[in-house]
């Protein structure tokens, strides 16, 4: 065994993290960036398993992702928000819930979220984006401030959430630019080629984080060849994006496997490969997993459909 297996595996050990030979070995060949396009999954993928921060660095190195967008929870649980005491939280109110988060994120250290950090580094993965609870309208400045702190202790360079009101994106933007974080506003079936303009003119630190799939499940104006004129119009401005196939508006729009629906997958990937755009294409997994079948090999099976384009 190499030594630097040994030491990792030895790490993740300690956090009690169970690791087979499998993943073991895999850490020293871990990497999905291919053609120069970083494939990454956001942790939401996982949510019908367990979702500790260990457990969640496990699926990703059984999926084969070197670079994720972690969700906000299983973070702020490692770092010991009162939201880890299960038995308490699921008991309280959310006003209550509200309150007692709000008062943790203000004050919290950044230490344990570059200790995760290291951990996850150490297996070869490495967090581009940030997902936590903590920017919309009723959090307060100093929840927002925390959010974009805790980002860049990870090591990401951006923080997501949903497209907001105008109001609430200058708020966003102006604390971004004070921490220089991007904030990657992401979008549904309101997804239009104009949908982002509003916040992306209010402050150079608002971005896109922009769903392949929801743009496509939207319909009438937007089409598969609006969308890569989208990407090249605007990939100075997008930090992320998530890919899923779904079938577009006058097709049902459901999610499907991918190769199966509407969004121009390959055609997204090749574009990023060779324009090289520096855009992590995020594998988020929203069809029916298969009976035979979990979201972990569901992960690795996207991965390996963009991996199949791009080398």
């Amino acid at each position: 065994m190499q030594r630097r297996s040994f030491l990792q595996a030895s790490a993740l050990l300690g956090a009690g993290l169970f690791i087979d030979n499998k993943s073991l070995f895999a850490f020293d060949k871990l990497n999905s960036k291919f053609g120069g396009v970083q494939m990454g999954v956001i942790t939401y993928s996982y949510r019908s398993l367990p979702g500790s921060a260990e457990q969640i660095l496990q699926y990703c190195v059984d999926s084969g992702v070197s670079a994720i967008e972690l969700m906000g929870d299983a973070a702020e649980d490692f770092a010991g928000a009162p939201s880890a005491n299960k038995e308490v939280w699921k008991t309280l109110k959310a006003p209550e819930r509200n309150k007692q988060m709000a008062a943790w994120r203000e004050t919290a250290s950044m230490e344990k979220f570059q200790e995760l950090k290291k951990m996850y580094n150490k297996a070869g993965i490495s967090i581009y984006a940030f997902k936590p609870d903590a920017l919309g309208e009723r959090n307060t400045d100093g929840e927002i401030e925390y959010a974009l702190k805790a980002a860049k202790a990870l090591g990401a360079n951006s923080v997501t959430v949903e497209l907001q009101k105008p109001e609430q994106s200058k708020r966003l933007g102006d604390l971004a630019a004070k921490h220089k974080i991007y904030i990657g506003y992401h979008a549904h079936t309101q997804a239009t080629d104009t949908a982002w303009d509003i916040a992306l003119d209010q402050s150079p630190y608002n971005s896109m984080n922009l769903d392949c799939g929801h743009y496509i499940a939207a319909g009438g104006a937007n089409t598969k060849e609006t969308l890569l004129a989208l990407i090249e119009a605007k990939h100075d401005r997008i930090t992320s994006m998530h890919m899923k196939d779904r079938l577009n508006k006058d097709h049902g729009s459901a999610n499907k496997p991918w190769g199966e629906g509407d969004t121009p997958i390959k055609e997204i990937l090749l574009l990023l490969k060779d324009k090289k755009y520096k855009i992590p294409a995020t594998v988020e997994l929203e069809y029916d997993v298969p009976k035979d079948s979990d979201p972990v090999k569901e992960v690795r099976k996207c991965v390996a459909f963009a991996k199949n384009i791009l080398v």
